[in-house]
């Protein structure tokens, strides 16, 4: 959330980012990890079987491009270990309504807000940075790096 230490980002600050080394970038941000905390999600045995019925059943209904599949899958496992804001700054929100429907799940029901590993998203990070979540992932705010974690 905007605040005094993490004011909306300007244009020139948004440039730098888009300029920038990854390690430059997490700088920009202030993005500093607690090396010890968890970044992945530990799934209980019943979110493992959810997961997997819910691979089993896309797979096996599935027509079309195997790319679509194969992105659809991908979302389904980093959804827990990132959360869906993340998944959102990722994708444009048509493709999300896309994988949901390959899928047939809903992100926002299936999988937590932010995971273990949501902090270590650039384009989340400057997301909350801006008073609209909702503007930046509709594209209303461009925001570069939008796909890069930091180590």
């Amino acid at each position: 959330m905007p605040s005094e230490f993490f004011p909306v980002p300007g244009a020139d600050l948004l440039e730098k980012i888009a300029n920038a080394g990854i390690d430059k970038v997490a700088d920009l941000l202030g993005m500093r990890l607690d090396p010890g905390a968890p970044r992945l999600k530990q799934l209980s045995d019943e979110e493992r079987a959810s997961m997997r019925e819910v691979e089993e059943r896309a797979i096996f209904k599935f027509t079309g491009s195997l790319d679509q599949l194969e992105s659809a899958l991908g979302m389904l496992r980093l959804g827990h270990h990132f959360g869906w804001r993340v998944l959102y700054v990722m994708h444009s929100k048509k493709t999300i309504r896309n994988y949901e429907s390959i899928l047939d799940i809903r992100i926002r029901d299936y999988f937590p807000e932010e995971g273990p590993s949501s902090g270590r998203s650039v384009g989340l990070s400057i997301a909350k940075r801006f008073t609209n979540f909702w503007k930046v992932v509709s594209g209303d705010i461009k925001i570069p790096r939008r796909r890069d974690v930091i180590p």
